[in-house]
C-alpha cells in the first residue's frame, strides 16, 4: 500500500508540472498624454456615440449593418471554430471510452498448420463485443499548454469580432456623413448651374440687341458649362457612396434613405481617454496580446515533446464461437496495459519545433508592440485631425461668407456700369469653388471626429456587439 501511495503522490506531483514559460504581459512605454488636449467627458466613451448625431436614419443604418453585415457573421463563425478546437483539446484530459462489436463467418484451412482434425468442420462463426478505454496522462502539461493556446485564440477571435464591430460602425457613420456632404455639394452645383442659366439667357438677349459683346457671352457660357460639368461627377459619387453603404449593410446596391442635412447634424463630444486606457479596450491591442499568449503557450507545447508520454488502456468484452454463449461468464475477456514512450534521437525534429515556436513568440511580441504604437499614433492623428479640420471648416465658412458678399457687390457694380463682367465672373467662380470646399471641410471634420471614437475604442463596442450575430457555441 505504501508503494501505491508513493506512486500516486509522484503522479500528482508530476501532473502539476507544466513545461514552458508562463505568460507575462510585456511592459509598454505609454505616453503621458496626447499631443492635443480637449475638455473631455469619459462617459461618452461608453455610449453609442453615433446617436449623438441626432439622426434616426443613421441609427437605423448602423443597427442594420450590425445585424446583416457578412464580416460579422464570418467573425462569429471564427469564434465557433476555436471553441470547437478548445473542446477537442480539453477532451484529452479525460479517458476516451469506446465500444466495438463484430460477428463473422469463417473457414479454416483443412491442410494448414495446425491441420484440421479428420472430420472436423472447417466452418465456424465468431462473435466479439467490447468496451475500451484509453487515457494519456498529461504529466508534463502538454494538453494544458494546448488548452491555454486555444483559449487565447478564442479570446483573440472575440476581440477580432469586436474590432469588426468598431470598424463597421465607424465606416457606416463616415460613409453616411460623406453621402450627406455629397448631397449638399450636388445641391450647390444644381443651384449654381440654374443661376448661371438665368444669367446666360439675359446675356443672350443683350447680345442679340448689341448691348454686350460675344466675348462676354462666351464667358457666361464657360461659367455655365463648368457648373453643369460638376453635376454628373457629383451624381456618380453619390451613387458610388450609396453602393458602398449598401455593401456595409449586407445588401445589394440601391438607394439609401436620408435623415438630416449635413448642415444641421449635431456634433458629438470628444471621448475622454488616457493613452494607458487604450491597452485595456482597443480590440486590436487585446487581440494582439491574446495571440502573444497563444504563441507563449505553444512554446510549452513544443518543449513537452522532449518528455515521455504515459498511456493507460483497457478493454472489457466477450468473445464466443456460438451466439448462445455470447453473454455467458466463460465468454468474458479483458485486458489492461500501460505504455511509456519518449524520444531518444530525433535528429533535430523537436529542437526545430521549439525553435519555430520561440520565433513565432518573438514575432507575436513585435506585432503586439507595433499594434500598440500604431494605436497611440492613430489616436493622436485623430485628435489633432479633429482640431485642425474644425479650424479649417470655420475658415472655409468665413471665406464663403466673404466671397458671397464679394459676388453680390461685384454684380451690383456691373449692373450700375462700374465694373466689367469679368470681375463678376471671377467672384462667382470663386464662390462656387469655396462652397464646395466648405462642404468638404465639414465632411472631413465629422470623419476625423468619428476617427477619434474608432481610435480610442470604449465600452460602446460591447453594447454595439450585442446587436451583431453572436457565436452559436455557448460553452467556453
Amino acid at each position: 500500500m505504501r508503494r501505491y501511495a508513493k506512486a500516486l503522490l509522484l503522479a500528482a506531483a508530476l501532473a502539476g508540472c507544466t513545461v514552458g514559460p508562463d505568460y507575462e504581459r510585456p511592459t509598454v512605454d505609454s505616453p503621458t498624454g496626447w499631443r492635443i488636449e480637449y475638455l473631455q467627458s469619459a462617459d461618452v466613451a461608453n455610449t453609442l456615440w453615433w446617436r449623438q448625431f441626432d439622426d434616426p436614419v443613421l441609427d437605423e443604418l448602423i443597427e442594420q449593418a450590425l445585424r446583416d453585415n457578412p464580416d460579422l457573421r464570418i467573425a462569429a463563425a471564427r469564434i465557433d471554430q476555436f471553441i470547437g478546437q478548445l473542446r477537442a483539446t480539453r477532451s484529452q484530459f479525460y479517458p476516451q471510452i469506446g465500444y466495438g462489436a463484430d460477428a463473422s463467418r469463417n473457414r479454416t484451412s483443412e491442410v494448414g498448420v495446425p491441420a484440421l482434425p479428420p472430420g472436423g468442420d472447417p466452418y465456424y462463426s465468431l462473435y466479439n463485443g467490447a468496451l475500451s478505454a484509453s487515457w494519456q496522462l498529461d504529466l508534463f502539461g502538454r494538453v494544458r499548454r494546448q488548452s491555454e493556446a486555444v483559449q487565447a485564440q478564442i479570446y483573440a477571435s472575440e476581440q477580432g469580432r469586436r474590432g469588426v464591430v468598431l470598424s463597421l460602425t465607424s465606416a457606416v457613420a463616415a460613409a453616411y456623413v460623406t453621402l450627406l456632404g455629397l448631397d449638399r455639394q450636388l445641391e450647390i452645383a444644381v443651384a449654381t448651374a440654374k443661376n448661371y442659366a438665368g444669367t446666360k439667357r439675359i446675356f443672350d438677349l443683350r447680345f442679340a440687341r448689341g448691348v454686350v459683346s460675344q466675348v462676354q457671352v462666351q464667358q457666361i457660357e464657360s461659367q455655365y458649362q463648368q457648373a453643369l460639368a460638376a453635376i454628373p461627377v457629383l451624381e456618380l459619387q453619390v451613387a458610388a457612396q450609396e453602393n458602398l453603404i449598401s455593401t456595409l449593410l449586407g445588401r445589394n446596391p440601391g438607394p439609401i434613405p436620408r435623415g438630416k442635412r449635413i448642415d444641421v447634424l449635431a456634433v458629438p463630444e470628444i471621448p475622454g481617454a488616457l493613452p494607458s486606457s487604450l491597452l485595456e479596450r482597443r480590440p486590436d491591442i487585446l487581440q494582439a496580446e491574446q495571440l502573444l499568449v497563444a504563441a507563449n503557450a505553444n512554446i510549452g507545447v513544443a518543449k513537452s515533446l522532449y518528455f515521455p508520454t504515459i498511456s493507460l488502456t483497457g478493454a472489457l468484452g466477450v468473445s464466443s464461437a456460438a451466439i448462445g454463449d455470447f453473454l455467458t461468464r466463460d465468454a468474458a475477456t479483458w485486458g489492461v496495459a500501460a505504455g511509456l514512450a519518449g524520444p531518444l534521437f530525433t535528429f533535430g525534429a523537436i529542437e526545430g519545433q521549439v525553435q519555430s515556436a520561440e520565433a513565432a513568440h518573438r514575432e507575436a511580441l513585435a506585432t503586439y508592440q507595433r499594434v500598440v504604437l500604431n494605436a497611440f499614433a492613430e489616436t493622436n492623428n485623430a485628435l489633432v485631425g479633429t482640431a485642425k479640420t474644425r479650424e479649417e471648416a470655420a475658415a472655409q465658412a468665413e471665406r464663403v461668407a466673404a466671397l458671397r458678399e464679394y459676388a453680390r457687390l461685384s454684380k451690383l457694380k456691373f449692373d450700375n456700369g462700374y465694373a466689367d463682367y469679368l470681375e463678376v465672373l471671377y467672384a462667382e467662380n470663386e464662390l462656387f469653388g469655396a462652397e464646395l470646399a466648405a462642404v468638404r471641410s465639414k465632411i472631413n471634420s465629422y470623419t476625423e471626429l468619428i476617427g477619434v471614437y474608432k481610435a480610442t475604442g470604449g465600452g460602446w463596442v460591447d453594447q454595439a456587439a450585442q446587436l451583431a450575430p453572436a457565436p452559436q457555441a455557448g460553452a467556453r
